[in-house]
């Protein structure tokens, strides 16, 4: 497994982050601790979660995908870069959400906890909070940093704008400074290469970016015309409908087919060519990806393995160029 920095500090990651967000959801934790072991054989040492987890779950799941984890890391805490998140709803008063000071310290109390350990590697907000001025937000990370709780900070579901701010008021007021953002990345997703991946990789901002895979519609094993299968992110709880409406539509449909007779060309998996696709820009840190069973990491892991040549990245470039310049019509 290659490591690399993420972005100018000099921590050392995977070049591949396991994500969680499954786990207590769409697999149980014994599957989930499979997962883990997987990605550990593999090579993988960087993995994300975050405290509203498992995706599509609710006040009462909330935090059980931390709990899992913390419960796997027991005596290889010292072996993960370990990376969470805070920013959503933990509870039922006002003040359980956003990047409040108030919040950020009651959440990274209460994630320490799920994770059973005293350090954070890679403490990230989870969304951006217009409510709070971003230098609260700011000075309460540098806090966190200055007494060990967190080493890194970054963001996550940032525009390139909130991120430039926010990094140039942590180097106004000298205090920690976001080392990395995870935004949503894919073949069927591309605006970030418009402002965002050219800021990160001239200011040293690592990428770590998620759905490399488009919530499994880069898989190929979704049908056309037919119902999503019951188990997946386009079915599952309250996070169905916002993967429906991000990728279920005839134009990313067509779109797949044009892929997987290019990944039938060059005798790839779907899912190698998405992330192999990915990694492939010089931006990008390290993907984000997930699994519901174990064997579904090996395509992942594959993509390593089988980087794109110049040829093959063109024509996909070609084929997927709308999605570079925002949603059309539908």
């Amino acid at each position: 497994m290659e490591h690399v920095r993420l972005g100018r500090t000099g921590l050392q990651v995977s070049r591949l982050c396991l994500g969680t967000m499954t786990f207590g959801l769409q697999c149980d934790e014994p599957t989930a601790a499979a997962i883990l072991d997987r990605a550990a054989d593999g090579g993988i040492d960087f993995l994300d979660t975050a405290d509203v987890y498992p995706l599509g779950g609710d006040l009462t799941t909330q935090g059980h995908t931390e709990e899992i984890v913390g419960r796997w890391l027991e005596g290889r805490r010292d072996r993960v870069v370990l990376a969470t998140k805070c920013f959503g709803r933990t509870g039922p008063a006002a003040f359980d959400s956003g990047n409040s000071r108030r919040h950020i310290m009651d959440a990274v109390e209460a994630s320490l906890r799920r994770l059973r350990t005293d350090y954070i590697d890679l403490y990230q907000l989870h969304g951006y909070d217009p409510q709070t001025p971003i230098d609260e937000t700011l000075t309460a990370l540098d806090d966190l940093v200055r007494q060990g709780k967190v080493r890194y900070i970054g963001c996550s579901n940032f525009l390139t704008y909130q991120l430039v701010r926010a990094i140039g008021r942590s180097e106004t007021l000298r205090i920690a400074r976001l080392a990395s953002v995870q935004p949503r990345y894919n073949l069927l997703f591309r605006q970030i290469e418009r402002e965002m991946l050219p800021f990160c990789l001239e200011d040293g901002v690592g990428v770590i970016p998620y759905n490399p895979i488009a919530g499994g519609l880069l898989s190929g094993k979704h049908a056309r015309g037919a119902e999503p299968a019951e188990g997946g992110r386009f079915t599952l709880g309250n996070a169905a409908q916002t993967y429906q409406d991000r990728y279920w539509h005839d134009r990313e449909f067509a779109t797949v087919e044009h892929i997987r007779e290019l990944a039938g060309e060059a005798g790839m998996d779907m899912v190698s060519l998405a992330v192999a696709w990915v990694l492939a820009n010089p931006a990008v840190t390290a993907p984000i990806v997930g699994a519901s069973r174990p064997e579904q990491l090996d395509a992942s892991l594959a993509a390593l393995e089988t980087p794109l040549d110049s040829e093959l990245k063109g024509r996909l470039d070609e084929l997927t160029h709308e999605y570079r310049m925002g949603d059309a019509p539908r």
